[in-house]
């Protein structure tokens, strides 16, 4: 089934079944959420679990995905399936540009590079007119998808959101176990051995940092369209680092386990709250413990599990 494996196709139909069953048992808006940042960690883990490429600046295009979707919708009052898409261009363009210059270079080099390239896009929308500043791009409408349906209704959103995120993950599952994919992980575990065989690593690193990019900022559209507001919180290194821990936490170099962390973190941030301060601490220990118990995340721990007991 879509080239999963009997495992991961035991595990797909049971997320299908948790997203179909979801909505009428929880908040929509809270699930719409979790999704857009389960994708989001899923198209972050394309690069660090199957490129071995550790960027401290996706929250880059995850922002500019958000805010040329919302000042399209609410300028233009565009389709909200264009607006999406152009949230999508946005980012693969802004990675296409970005690791152009990043791409040649490996490890704690690139991680710097990328952290300050999206200091850059942070001042830069910080600055820019359109953005709106501090105040970001605020009552965006959500407008109807292909003319007809109207996404006003937090049910009818919710099947969107859940479309895409299930689309964004098929599409990453193809990548990671095509021919393209091979070789990803081929320069993961040996990058001059891949080069020694004809491959060119900086072209494929660069296609990958494109498709994740832009992955992620169809998740930052999606989710400037649920909360009707695009702001400078989703361009900031936090929402970066915040994501690396997400994928941490979940598993790296795993299919499911980024869903699986964007769950718990968005959960902890949602269920804690009332806790004010004591979020970020409380967060902290969990984490702390999850890493001491937990080393290859969640879901690789289960795998490793299950392996050992077949």
């Amino acid at each position: 089934m879509f080239g999963f494996s009997r495992p991961q196709t035991i595990a797909f139909l049971a997320m299908l079944a948790l997203i179909i069953v979801c909505p009428y048992v929880l908040y929509p808006v809270f699930l719409m959420r979790v999704l857009c940042a389960a994708l989001f960690a899923c198209a972050f883990n394309l690069m660090i679990g199957y490129v071995g490429l550790l960027s401290f600046g996706h929250a880059a295009f995850f922002g500019m995905g958000g805010y040329v979707a919302a000042w399209t919708m609410k300028t233009w009052h565009v389709d909200a399936s264009i607006a999406i898409i152009l949230g999508g261009l946005t980012g693969g363009l802004l990675g296409l540009c970005l690791g152009f210059l990043a791409i040649r270079r490996s490890g704690i080099y690139f991680a710097m590079i990328t952290l300050a390239l999206a200091q850059m896009v942070y001042f830069f929308c910080l600055e820019a007119p359109f953005t709106g500043g501090e105040d970001g791009i605020q009552q965006v409408p959500r407008g109807w998808l292909f003319g007809f349906i109207d996404l006003s209704n937090d049910m009818t959103m919710y099947w969107v959101v859940a479309a895409v995120f299930v689309g964004g993950f098929l599409t990453i599952h193809r990548i990671i176990h095509s021919p393209f994919g091979q070789v990803l992980k081929g320069i993961r575990e040996n990058e001059p051995r891949a080069t020694s065989l004809g491959y060119r690593t900086d072209d494929y690193k660069l296609i990958a940092f494109v498709l994740s990019t832009a992955l992620t900022g169809i998740a930052g559209g999606t989710k400037a369209l649920v909360f009707g507001i695009a702001t400078l919180t989703d361009v900031h290194s936090s929402t970066s680092g915040e994501i690396v821990l997400t994928t941490l936490l979940g598993g790296l170099g795993t299919v499911f386990g980024p869903a699986l962390g964007a769950v718990v973190m968005t959960s902890m941030e949602n269920y804690l709250a009332q806790f004010g301060a004591w979020v970020t601490v409380t967060q902290g220990a969990i984490f702390m413990i999850c890493v001491l118990a937990f080393r290859r995340g969640i879901i690789g721990e289960i795998g490793h599990f299950l392996k050992l007991r077949l």
